[in-house]
């Protein structure tokens, strides 16, 4: 019989809880985070007008590609991964800059690209002491509020029924926004439910309220797919490599500020499990996951998936389990590579119209850009800070608004700069490591 230990920890980090109650944990957790890895590459699909079995394809691999991530965290390798129960999945935060990169050289740019800047992500794991003096929270709360709001004119967009709609005129029509209102408004209305499990689930039974109706409205057509059998096996470099600068810079960016923010996630996983935040085993486990995160995204790229970072929302769930066992995350892992093999299930995904998807990330995005207000408001605002700030947020959100502010740089620059997220992080490090103010 198990016993309550300290933090409400029924099982600690390295307890075997009995089968049963690991396969239950490990669902519990599957349920929580099913939905945000298959989201991204929705997004980054729907936007790059890629065809549904491209689309299956890359969902299916997110799912793969995030069950060698969180085996690589909770197995820990070496100096690679935390030995905690981290779950791994696809980042929100690179949707942006890939998005960007894929509509200017397709699918090998991107995933190019993102090899190629995994690397700033071990190199930050292997100095995070030195790091985290330069990234401080300040720019980390800039750099997520950034991500959000450039993000939010993506999430509006499908919500008006994405690039198909503009296409056929009917973007913006009260169909498409009176189904992303729907969403939005089943998600809000469960989020702000006592139940806490209907509350974690508010964004897949928004997803499915969503969907059910367009399917009863005739909005999905199931005909347009092949087939539903089969089996999907992963196909390393399967749409190549190839190499853009621009992205390169903007995507190095996102994964610096991921480091840091894989830092908290970490130490709030380890104060939920019982374990030391402070000390040597503690920065060997942050180290380990930062890494371990740059690695994954690096074996995420290879297998034609996008970058992967922990999931924060996770560490509630061992609090609400009670299990930080991280052998549960072996089974988390096992189910995320075999829901990934069956092509059904990606493909079920794939065909969500896209005011269904915008409700949801529309909400998402604006949550996103909430986190990095919170962020900042927490920090000691002086002067300094404040000009930081307004330098970043100006700069960042003037690209966005007016991109045509840059059509006097050569192209390589306006290449790099055009991306919000890239202009306002870098204005972010620079303007925080040079402004001194006298008193």
């Amino acid at each position: 019989m198990a016993t309550e230990q300290k933090n409400g920890i029924i099982y600690g980090l390295n307890d075997r809880p009995p089968f049963v109650e690991s396969v239950f944990a490990a669902l519990q957790h599957l349920f929580a985070i099913f939905v945000a890895i298959m989201t991204p590459p929705l997004i980054i699909a729907s936007q790059m007008q890629l065809d549904i079995e491209t689309t299956s394809f890359l969902v299916s691999m997110a799912l793969f590609a995030s069950g060698v991530s969180t085996f690589i965290q909770c197995r820990k390798f070496g100096a690679v991964g935390t030995g905690l129960l981290c779950i791994q999945g696809t980042s929100y935060s690179f949707i942006g800059p890939i998005i960007a990169a894929g509509m200017g050289g397709g699918l090998a740019v991107v995933f190019g690209s993102c090899m190629a800047a995994s690397v700033v992500e071990v190199f930050v794991g292997s100095i995070l002491r030195y790091a985290r003096k330069i990234i401080t929270p300040l720019v980390s709360g800039i750099v997520v509020t950034l991500i959000g709001l450039c993000l939010i004119k993506v999430g509006i967009s499908s919500c008006g029924g994405g690039n198909a709609a503009m296409a056929n005129g009917t973007f913006g029509a009260l169909h498409n926004l009176g189904l992303a209102a729907l969403v939005l408004a089943t998600i809000v209305f469960f989020n702000s439910c006592k139940n806490r499990y209907l509350r974690m689930s508010s964004i897949v039974i928004g997803l499915a309220v969503g969907y059910v109706l367009s399917w009863a409205l005739g909005y999905i057509d199931f005909d347009s797919v092949k087939s539903f059998g089969g089996v999907y096996v992963p196909v390393p470099f399967k749409y190549g490599l190839d190499f853009d600068l621009s992205a390169f810079i903007s995507l190095s960016i996102i994964f610096i500020i991921t480091a840091i923010e894989a830092y908290g996630d970490i130490t709030a996983n380890s104060m939920i499990s019982g374990e030391p935040v402070e000390g040597d085993l503690f920065m060997k486990r942050a180290s380990g996951g930062v890494v371990a995160n740059g690695v994954s995204s690096f074996i995420s790229a290879a297998l034609n998936s996008f970058p992967n970072s922990i999931f924060a929302q996770n560490n509630g769930m061992i609090q609400l389990t009670g299990v930080a066992s991280r052998y549960v995350g072996y089974f988390i892992s096992a189910f995320l590579i075999i829901l990934s093999v069956f092509p059904a299930v990606s493909l079920v995904f794939s065909l969500m119209p896209e005011p269904v998807l915008g409700g949801a990330t529309l909400l998402m995005f604006g949550t996103v850009a909430a986190s990095g207000i919170k962020v900042i408001a927490s920090q000691k605002l002086g002067r300094k800070e404040i000009l930081v700030l307004a330098i970043s947020l100006a700069g960042g959100l003037s690209v966005e608004f007016m991109p045509e502010i840059l059509s006097g740089f050569p192209e390589t620059l306006r290449s790099i700069f055009s991306s919000g997220i890239t202009t306002g992080g870098l204005l972010a490090i620079f303007s925080n490591l040079l402004i001194r103010i006298k008193e």
